[in-house]
């Protein structure tokens, strides 16, 4: 049974349309609306940060998470460690997440023009020309930020970690 929230943090889990709607409302209202994306399977303390940090560049901070589908095509055989609707629900509790989508593409560029955030944050792995949807941003006239602390933290290296104390 789901813990009993003073609201829902899935009611932040939007479809494409019902964002496009609440992201050109904040836009008319001059509100800078920023995309960050990511697996986000098994939260730790850099996605925090990277959260937090995309937030501080704008008004509205929209999560884009993989889909299960999407993450087992990145990351592999036994991921994601948690579905979608439970990583959804866990970002959605988060006080910086105005709203999050689920997406199942290898990139966001779709979404990207789907929604046209005026920033898209990614975390400090990547540099404003590694960026693999920069294009997508600049050519509907948004841009690229870098956000969170140095990439020192990864569910990668927590799922190494809990296994070789398991077996210690």
């Amino acid at each position: 049974m789901p813990h009993e929230f003073p609201f829902d943090p899935l009611s932040k889990l939007k479809k494409t349309e019902e964002l496009q709607g609440l992201i050109v409302a904040a836009q008319r209202e001059s509100k800078i609306v920023v995309l960050a994306n990511g697996c986000f399977d098994l939260i730790h303390v850099g996605h925090v940060r990277y959260l937090e940090s995309a937030r501080a560049q704008g008004d509205v901070l929209v999560v884009a998470i993989n889909s299960d589908a999407s993450v087992h095509s990145l990351k592999g055989m036994g991921r994601p460690l948690q579905s979608d609707a439970e990583r959804a629900e866990i970002l959605g509790s988060f006080e910086c997440v105005d709203y999050t989508i689920i997406f199942g593409a290898p990139t966001v560029d779709g979404l990207l023009l789907q929604l046209r955030p005026d920033i898209q944050a990614k975390g400090t792995d990547y540099a404003r020309e590694t960026v693999p949807e920069r294009e997508t941003v600049r050519a509907y006239g948004g841009r690229v930020a870098i956000t969170g602390d140095t990439k020192d933290h990864s569910s990668r290296d927590m799922i190494q970690n809990i296994l070789a104390k398991c077996r210690s």
